[in-house]
């Protein structure tokens, strides 16, 4: 088989991997699994049966949860503690998507790499041939890896960009809120009431663990913990400092309202600052190869044509 054959089959065979993948791990924002499963239940006048109620689990929860339970189950004993923690420390500033465990998380890891590995065998030792096949097979022993990582610090950046982005509105509820009348408690139930994004959530599960007798203060800073953004840890030290000096809140959220919506001006201008170095790249590699193309290709032809005619 040659090269091009090679390359189309690896190719297809990453797209077909990262589809199940993504098919089995995406996120269904559209239905409420609890309200789907309370619905099936009043549709049916008699109870379904196990075999029925396991068969109507999503295929994440079915087949793949377990999968990665079991092989984490092998691996554990043999995993550093403090691998362990750094897992589910990296899983809480991702906001545990898809209800991930450090345990699972790590099965994943190793479902990815024992499936990479074994493609690779399967394509370069086994199909092709290929002479140094242990180098492909150890390429994608890395990648399979370090794959599930990258997807979480993806998925750990576009939390902690959600919220720097939800922030400054936040702090502007907030403030309008109190400034009406109500107690920091009540305003940060609107917000969790009103919104749906990463903060909000955030804000709810502080109401919670207020409400469950852990103290305010310890409340917000383990929220700040969670999502380890400079804005929320300086907007939740100052709460705590107002709140331990009896000063007045409203006043506190005014000025962390403004200076919020000041750091939003200068990052919306450092952006702009940084645009046209990023247009750079595809300018020089897309852009400037065509306009050379359609302004000298004319003229590399004439003078083609005239040193073969003399």
């Amino acid at each position: 088989m040659d090269l091009p054959g090679i390359i189309i089959l690896v190719v297809f065979g990453l797209l077909v991997l990262g589809g199940l993948v993504y098919y089995g791990m995406r996120d269904d924002d559209d239905r409420d699994p609890l309200q789907a499963r309370l619905a099936e239940y009043g549709d049916r006048e008699l109870p379904q049966s196990l075999e029925e109620i396991e068969l109507s689990m999503p295929f994440q929860e079915r087949i793949l949860k377990p999968l990665f339970k079991t092989m984490a189950a092998a691996i554990i004993r043999f995993t550093p503690e403090r691998q362990i923690e750094e897992t589910r420390r990296q899983l809480e500033l991702a906001g545990n998507p898809n209800n991930l465990d450090a345990s699972t998380f790590l099965g994943m890891r190793v479902g990815a790499t024992v499936a990479f590995a074994f493609l690779a065998f399967m394509v370069f030792a086994i199909l092709t041939k290929q002479a140094n096949a242990v180098l492909y097979i150890l390429g994608a022993i890395a990648l399979g890896w370090f794959l599930p990582s990258l997807w979480l610090k993806g998925k750990i950046t576009r939390r902690q960009e959600e919220i720097v982005k939800a922030l400054p509105d936040a702090l502007d509820l907030l403030t309008v809120c109190v400034e009406a009348g109500l107690g920091f408690d009540a305003a940060m139930g609107k917000i969790y009431e009103k919104w749906d994004n990463p903060l909000a959530v955030a804000f709810g599960r502080v109401l919670q663990e207020i409400q469950l007798g852990k103290l305010r203060r310890e409340a917000m800073r383990d929220m700040a913990n969670r999502m380890d953004v400079p804005d929320v840890t300086s907007f939740v030290a100052a709460i705590i400092q107002a709140d331990q000096l009896g000063v007045s809140m409203a006043k506190i959220l005014r000025i962390q309202s403004d200076q919020m919506r000041v750091k939003r001006r200068q990052r919306a201008q450092e952006k702009a600052h940084q645009a046209p170095v990023k247009m750079m790249i595809p300018m020089v590699l897309l852009i400037f190869p065509s306009i050379w193309l359609v302004l000298l290709g004319p003229s590399i032809i004439i003078l083609l044509e005239t040193n073969i005619s003399f």
